[in-house]
């Protein structure tokens, strides 16, 4: 059954089209060129779908055991995934075969990313980092004994820099380079990485229901607290002055402008009804999407008077990943459930 409308007084968000996985909808992406949509079962399978029609293009095998992650490519038809088969895989999206296999350095490959040129793709297994050349599947970097579990990785813009946290903080390699060249040091255990787009700003989600801010250009640190629960949902706006965040039954949005949201009272986006589970800014817009534990999709704007413009409800299961369009037109939705929904913005 197709998500239902919420009962909002001017909903903006149409169902175009749904599809259904055998499980629980991992990660959802959209490549490069808008023309496919990418939906992850946590079993393993990967599923290649026209982002316009719905009809399913490939079937990918994913990973054995589970699939952890995807993440398309920023300029090609290329779709990068790991899982719990101990490998990163890329995969052409238009023929659906396997171009590289990359084995990831411990039997859980959870975290990949590539970087905003598409030259390099990131993976994290356990303690490991590397760093891939793309198209050759070369391994340019193999950073070890890192204090834990790596917990996220993500590319800073506008230096090449990889970002690794671990508990005790995150650091930053220079792929030219053997050793990291510099750690923000924090006494807690960073959840997910956000950089703001302009470079200015790394945002984490943590344990401890708070959000940690580092500025990097001098290494100034501010913390959040008071979080009902821990963190693990992030976006930036495209224009880096709003940080949207999780962590709590609302979405809570830090203005990062001017002095920065030390001190601020950040806007508070009430009507979720549930744990918040996924949020993300238009790629170049200002509406913001957000799911939650309870099924509800909401669309957002949150400069008006009355923020909710939209919104659908998965019944009986949670929101468990979104993506937006790469046109900014249209939101893919997943269940843990297995359900994918496609609403367009009307």
């Amino acid at each position: 059954m197709l998500p239902g409308k919420s009962k909002t007084p001017r909903n903006c968000l149409a169902p175009v089209w749904q599809a259904t996985l055998p499980d629980h909808v991992i990660g959802l992406d959209t490549s490069a060129d808008g023309a496919f949509l990418v939906a992850a079962s946590i079993g393993g399978p990967i599923f290649v779908y026209d982002a316009a029609t719905g009809a399913l293009t490939h079937e990918l095998k994913g990973h054995r055991y589970g699939t952890a992650s995807l993440e398309c490519h920023p300029n090609s038809p290329t779709l990068a995934s790991c899982g719990q088969d101990g490998s990163a895989r890329v995969w052409n999206l238009e023929t659906g075969e396997q171009t590289l296999e990359l084995t990831g350095g411990a039997a859980w490959v959870e975290h990949l990313a590539w970087n905003r040129e598409g030259t390099l793709l990131a993976s994290a297994a356990g303690k490991t980092a590397r760093v891939w050349d793309w198209p050759s599947g070369a391994m340019l970097r193999d950073y070890t004994g890192h204090p834990s579990t790596i917990a996220d990785v993500a590319w800073e813009p506008g230096t090449g820099r990889l970002s690794v946290a671990v508990y005790g903080g995150v650091y930053h390699y220079n792929p030219a380079e053997a050793e990291a060249d510099e750690l923000f040091e924090w006494r807690g255990s960073p959840l997910k990485l956000a950089w703001s787009p302009d470079g200015k700003m790394l945002a984490h989600g943590n344990q401890d229901a708070s959000v940690h801010f580092w500025y990097s250009a001098d290494s100034r640190e501010l913390n959040m607290s008071g979080y009902p629960g821990k963190v693990r949902e992030l976006s930036w706006d495209f224009r880096s002055r709003f940080l949207a965040t999780g962590g709590g039954n609302a979405v809570c949005i830090w203005d990062c402008s001017g002095a920065g949201p030390e001190g601020s009272t950040p806007n508070m986006l009430a009507g979720q009804g549930g744990i918040v589970s996924a949020v993300m800014w238009q790629r170049r817009g200002t509406l913001l999407a957000s799911g939650d534990l309870d099924g509800r999709v909401c669309l957002w704007q949150p400069a008006n008077r009355t923020p909710l413009i939209g919104g659908a409800t998965f019944e009986g299961t949670e929101v468990s990943a979104l993506t937006w369009s790469r046109d900014d037109k249209t939101i893919a939705v997943g269940s843990a459930a297995g359900a994918v929904g496609v609403f367009r913005v009307v």
